[in-house]
């Protein structure tokens, strides 16, 4: 019978550790950067701030 070479799947798990944790770091940076662009196109809604216009008294 053929012995089971440990260090082989040992070294297998770890890359499929390694390629999770890249994917699930990519994603969260997706999505942050996702909830940025939606957050950078009407700032002043989303502080509840009125924007008032300028006035040309200079």
């Amino acid at each position: 019978m053929a012995k089971t070479n440990f260090q082989y799947e040992k070294r297998q798990r770890e890359l499929e550790k390694k390629k999770k944790a890249e994917e699930k770091a990519r994603r969260k940076l997706e999505a942050k950067q996702h909830k940025g662009e939606e957050g950078d196109a009407s700032p002043a809604e989303d502080s509840g701030e009125v924007a008032e216009p300028e006035s040309d008294a200079a």
